[in-house]
């Protein structure tokens, strides 16, 4: 038992153990965050308790050894790591449903119908802008399909202005079916270890 009273035990390995579960607390937090959001009422406390439990362990390391300031650093480090690993791991899961929203003076036949042939729907009504008449699109989408709307938008109509906003609840939608389906990677794990290809 003497390595755990030894110096290197103390200023490299508990702090090193210190910022890992720092990590792996706030990146499991931004995860429970995700859960609440998307109204996962029984994995959201499922989570919250690991997080919770990982967070007691590193803050009472932390009590145990207040005269060492290296275990401080690992926990702040740990911290910041963590909201990155979190945004991270939140921006590859591309958990739920988005609303985006086109505006656009062109004519949106054209448009409408790249996102329809997508398998994407999308619904056209005619506005009255600050510059004359308008067309506005709307279409409700899977988060992890984002980029490719985003890249008809921009085909059909570079100039269009554009915004995205979540969506908690779709009672219907129409979505491509070779993407979406009630069998498709619910929890988006998946596409978290997808190594993504080059531009």
């Amino acid at each position: 038992m003497e390595i755990f009273g030894s110096d290197a035990f103390t200023y490299i390995v508990l702090p090193a153990l210190i910022f890992l579960a720092r990590v792996c607390d706030v990146t499991i937090g931004t995860i429970r965050i995700i859960f609440v959001s998307r109204g996962h009422k029984f994995l959201a406390p499922l989570v919250g308790f690991f997080e919770i439990l990982i967070w007691l362990v590193a803050i009472g390391k932390i009590f145990e050894n207040l005269d060492n300031v290296t275990c401080y650093i690992a926990y702040a480090g740990g911290f910041a790591a963590g909201n990155f690993v979190g945004i991270y791991i939140e921006e590859r899961l591309a958990m739920g449903t988005l609303v985006i929203r086109v505006i656009t003076r062109k004519g949106a036949s054209e448009l409408i119908t790249g996102l329809r042939s997508a398998g994407y729907g999308a619904t056209s009504i005619a506005a009255q802008g600050g510059s004359g008449t308008v067309s506005v699109i709307y279409s409700v989408i899977k988060r992890s399909d984002l980029d490719d709307v985003v890249a008809i938008i921009k085909k059909f109509n570079p100039k269009a202005f554009y915004s995205i906003e979540d969506v908690r609840f779709v009672s219907e939608g129409v979505f491509p079916l070779n993407k979406s389906g009630p069998r498709r990677n619910v929890f988006g794990l998946a596409k978290l270890f997808r190594v993504r290809k080059g531009k």
